[in-house]
């Protein structure tokens, strides 16, 4: 089951910020910006945690928390935020039952760390009985010899210890993928920390993995977090050159050192990498190091589009919709024979994501038990417009999904403009030339047919 969080603030900003945050990580989150809507929501969906801001505009967040630790919340752990609160303020909020203290501007890191540690206490003190033992790891699905072939490998590659670089398109199942390759290892018990690299591109992206020190308080960076288990980097083709320096540091040397601190730790996590670039064009380009390349490519696996195994189209319909059904209680349909085999015959650009997002659509929307031809046609035309491949109704995806697919379809829409003509193409999306050819490769435009440089 997803931990469900509620967060309380008056900020608007800082609730996007932090639910973004929050469910890019897998939580159900939901906000509130007052305390009678806090009030409201603790007593209808029981969170598993709330993290409350001190200052809020019709009560204060101390009274709030002797509310909920007293009367409407007993029992659901909070976490106070503020950016003005004092040593007595946090004092007072502990002895009043409050888990932890986050000041702001709230540290990502921090953040997360102390939500993980905050859940994971709280469970651990559940009644054994009340406990949900770890699911089952899920294979990739289908049958087909390449699903077989990716299977088999990342099994194979669970029983040891080296650096893994997964590849293939976006949506493919490079999480997916190595979600399985951490559940199935000696490592199983310990955390799966899924960070895109994207993070690192705030000019804190050392402090973010290494972690630092302050004043004599220690804020683990991700390696830290995810000490004992595995570290999954996605896309690695978009660090920086400093994070790619300090990430080759960990590598050769086994160790690492916070920032501001000086007792080297040893490394006793796994890093698990995956991009949709072609690393080695990278590396000759000048854009990725080499030397660190071949320490993460110590192990290439390469994930398939579902476009070369569309004869997993069934299967994956199938899981798709059980998973659906359970997890967020829509209704049970299944597909005629037709339907699926109008599916077998789609191009499936945004790969299984993509087949996901159209499962939840059909249903959310449908109203009989069967899924035929005709209304897998429609769903297939309501997500896209077929003279540029613009999907269209997708706000059920994470940001960064949703991004990707508006980037396809802007930077399309650029180059017919320019006629093909990168250059003014580059100028008229205020990006490099370089950064835009690596955006084209990366999204899947094919820059044979549809462009031309002048």
């Amino acid at each position: 089951m997803k931990s469900h969080i509620l967060v309380i603030d008056d900020e608007p900003d800082i609730c996007s910020t932090v639910r973004g945050i929050l469910e890019d990580e897998g939580y159900v989150v939901s906000v509130a910006e007052n305390g009678e809507t806090a009030r409201r929501l603790v007593r209808s969906i029981a969170p598993d945690l709330i993290l409350l801001d001190i200052w809020m505009p019709d009560i204060d967040g101390i009274s709030l928390l002797k509310e909920f630790t007293n009367e409407i919340a007993i029992g659901i752990p909070v976490i106070m935020m503020s950016g003005h609160a004092t040593i007595e303020t946090a004092v007072e909020a502990t002895r009043l039952g409050a888990k932890d203290f986050i000041e702001k501007p709230l540290s990502l890191a921090k953040l997360l760390h102390t939500v993980q540690n905050v859940i994971s206490e709280t469970s651990q003190q559940l009644p054994a009985e009340t406990q949900h033992a770890p699911a089952e790891p899920v294979p990739p699905v289908g049958k087909s010899v390449q699903v077989q072939l990716l299977r088999e490998h990342l099994e194979r590659l669970a029983q040891h210890d080296s650096s893994v670089l997964l590849h293939g398109e976006p949506g493919s199942g490079k999480t997916f993928s190595a979600r399985f390759l951490h559940a199935k290892s000696h490592r199983k018990k310990g955390p799966f920390i899924d960070v895109h690299t994207s993070l690192f591109r705030d000019g804190q992206g050392t402090a973010l993995l290494l972690g630092h020190e302050k004043n004599g308080q220690i804020i683990p960076g991700f390696l830290e977090q995810a000490e004992g288990g595995t570290l999954f980097l996605d896309d690695v083709a978009e660090l920086d050159q400093d994070i790619q320096q300090s990430l080759f540091a960990v590598l050769s040397t086994g160790q690492w050192v916070r920032l501001n601190g000086d007792t080297p730790q040893k490394l006793n996590t796994r890093i698990v990498s995956a991009t949709r670039y072609d690393l080695k064009r990278e590396v000759t380009a000048g854009r990725f190091r080499e030397d660190l390349y071949h320490l993460l490519n110590t192990v290439p696996i390469n994930v398939p589009p579902l476009r070369e195994h569309i004869e997993d189209i069934s299967d994956l319909l199938q899981y798709y919709v059980n998973l659906l059904v359970d997890h967020e209680e829509l209704p049970y349909r299944t597909f005629t024979v037709a339907a699926q085999n109008r599916l077998r015959n789609y191009e499936w650009p945004g790969n299984i994501r993509e087949l996901e997002n159209l499962v939840r659509r059909l249903l959310i929307l449908g109203l009989d038990n069967e899924i035929d031809s005709d209304e897998v046609e429609a769903a297939l035309g309501a997500s896209t417009l077929a003279s540029s491949n613009i999907i269209i109704s997708e706000f059920d995806l994470p940001l960064r999904q949703a991004r990707e697919q508006f980037e396809k379809a802007y930077l399309e829409y650029q180059l017919q403009l320019a006629e093909g003509n990168v250059g003014k193409a580059a100028k008229a999306a205020g990006i490099e030339r370089t950064h835009l050819y690596r955006k084209l490769r990366a999204l899947g435009i094919d820059t044979r047919h549809t462009v031309r440089e002048k």
